[in-house]
C-alpha cells in the first residue's frame, strides 16, 4: 500500500474556480481534495475547494459515474441528515507504469487510492525499439490479467526511460542511455504496441513524480530528486508539478563537470559527475576489484559486510555529490534535496551522511522546516511507481498555473 495521508501542517492543494470554463480543472481540484484528504462530503468538498455546492454536486456525481469516486454512506455528527461522504474508489480505474532500464523492465499497477495492485520485474537482453515495444505490450497484458474481478480499465499507461532524450553518444559513463531510439515517436510507438494512451518521461523526472504523490515529496511543492539510476539524473517538482525543459531533458546533472571538494579536478566526459556518482561507476568500481553480478540485494550484502571497495565509492561520490547539492540549491531554491533510484536505502543514507559538512548555500537557513537532503520512501520501485503517476498526473492532478490559487492546510 503506497500511503496517501496528508502531511500536517504542510499539504498545499489547487483551489476550484467556478467558471464554467474551468469544469475540467474543477474535476481534478476535487479528486485531489478527496484523494489528500480521504472520504468527505459534498459539503467539506465545496469548503476546501471554494467552489458552489451546485458545482460540486454535479462533479461529484460525474465521478462517481465514472467510478472514479465511490459512495461510502453517512457520517453521524451533529443533528440534522448526515452528510454522504464520498471517497477514490480503489476498484475503479487504474494506472500501470513501466520503467524501461539498461538491463530490465520494471512494470506496475496501481489504483486510484495508491495501492499497488500488481507488479514485476523481469530481465531485458536487447532494449532496442524491435525487442522493446513487444515486450512492454507482453508486460501491460501480464500485468492487468494478474488482477483478479472485472477487467482493469487504465487511465493510460506511463513510460520512463533513461535520457537524454534525442541525443546519442552523450553518455559519460557508457551504456546509461538506451540506443536505438533517436528521432523516434516513442509515445506514439508506444501507444500503437499496447493499445493505450502513453505518456513517456525520462525516468528522473517519473521518479520525481512518484515521490511527490506517493513518498517523501508529499509534504513538499517544491523540491529535486536526486535519482541513482545507472547514469545520475534529476527530477525538478516546482509548484507541484514537473519541469520538463523544452525536449524533456531538463536535469540531466550526470553530465556536468564538477569540483569535488577533497579531490583534483578533471575536465571532460572523464569529471562528468555521473563518472564517480552512479550506480554504473559502483560497478565499475567493485568489478576492477573482481566483485560483479552486483545487483540490489548483493549491494545490500556488501554494505552489510562494511566492504572496503564500496566504503571508498561511498566518500568519492560525497567529495562531489557535496558541491553538486550546492549548486542545485543556489540555482532552484528547492524546499529539500532527496536522494532516491536503484541503490539499496542504508546505502543511500550512508551517501546522505557522507555529505556532511554540505558547502553553505541558500538552504543554509537557520528556520528549515525539512533537512537539506532526505532519503525518498518508494523505494527500488521509484521509476515505474513516477511512470504509473503520469497518467494520473494528467488526469487527476490540478495543473498549477500563473494565476492558480492554492489553499494551504
Amino acid at each position: 500500500m503506497i500511503k496517501n495521508a496528508k502531511q500536517p501542517g504542510s499539504t498545499r492543494l489547487a483551489i476550484g474556480s467556478n467558471p464554467g470554463r474551468n469544469r475540467s480543472h474543477n474535476r481534478r481540484v476535487v479528486l485531489d481534495m478527496v484523494r489528500a484528504y480521504g472520504p468527505l462530503g459534498r459539503t467539506e468538498i465545496a469548503r476546501r475547494a471554494q467552489l458552489t455546492a451546485q458545482a460540486v454536486t454535479n462533479i461529484v456525481d460525474e465521478l462517481v459515474g465514472e467510478d472514479m469516486l465511490v459512495e461510502l454512506g453517512r457520517l453521524r455528527s451533529g443533528r440534522g441528515q448526515p452528510p454522504l461522504q464520498f471517497a477514490v474508489n480503489p476498484n475503479g480505474p487504474m494506472t500501470a507504469g513501466v520503467e524501461i532500464a539498461t538491463d530490465h523492465m520494471v512494470t506496475v499497477l496501481i489504483d486510484l487510492s495508491g495501492q499497488i495492485r500488481a507488479q514485476s520485474i523481469h530481465p531485458v537482453t536487447a532494449t532496442d525499439p524491435d525487442h522493446i515495444l513487444p515486450e512492454l505490450r507482453r508486460a501491460i497484458s501480464s500485468i492487468r490479467a494478474s488482477v483478479s474481478g472485472d477487467p482493469v480499465r487504465l487511465l493510460g499507461v506511463g513510460v520512463v526511460m533513461p535520457g537524454p532524450f534525442e541525443i546519442d553518444g552523450m553518455s559519460s559513463v557508457g551504456p546509461a542511455t538506451l540506443p536505438g531510439w533517436a528521432g523516434l515517436d516513442v509515445k506514439a510507438m508506444a501507444t500503437q504496441a499496447i493499445g493505450e494512451t502513453v505518456e513517456v518521461e525520462n525516468d528522473a523526472t517519473a521518479a520525481a513524480v512518484g515521490e511527490r504523490l506517493y513518498g517523501a515529496g508529499r509534504g513538499h511543492s517544491s523540491f529535486c530528486f536526486v535519482y541513482f539510476g545507472v547514469g545520475l539524473g534529476l527530477g525538478v517538482i516546482h509548484e507541484g508539478r514537473p519541469l520538463r525543459g523544452a525536449f524533456g531533458n531538463a536535469g540531466e546533472i550526470g553530465h556536468l563537470g564538477i569540483t569535488p571538494r577533497n579531490r583534483p579536478a578533471l575536465y571532460g566526459p572523464d569529471g562528468a559527475l555521473e563518472r564517480f556518482a552512479s550506480l554504473y561507476a559502483l560497478r565499475e568500481r567493485l568489478a576492477a576489484a573482481g566483485l560483479s553480478g552486483t545487483n540490489t540485494d548483493e549491494l545490500q550484502q556488501l554494505h552489510d559486510q562494511n566492504n572496503p571497495v564500496l566504503a571508498d565509492w561511498i566518500a568519492e561520490a560525497a567529495d562531489y555529490l557535496a558541491p553538486t547539492i550546492a549548486a542545485i540549491e543556489n540555482l532552484l531554491d528547492p524546499e529539500t534535496i532527496i536522494f532516491g533510484g536503484a541503490l539499496p536505502d542504508t546505502i543511500i543514507d550512508a551517501l546522505i551522511a557522507a555529505l556532511d559538512p554540505l558547502p553553505v548555500s541558500v538552504a543554509t537557513r537557520r528556520a528549515r522546516t525539512a533537512p537539506r537532503v532526505i532519503r525518498g520512501q518508494t523505494g527500488q520501485l521509484t521509476a515505474a511507481l513516477g511512470a504509473a503517476a503520469l497518467p494520473m498526473l494528467e488526469t487527476i492532478t490540478p495543473r498549477l498555473h500563473l494565476g492558480a490559487r492554492i489553499v494551504a492546510d
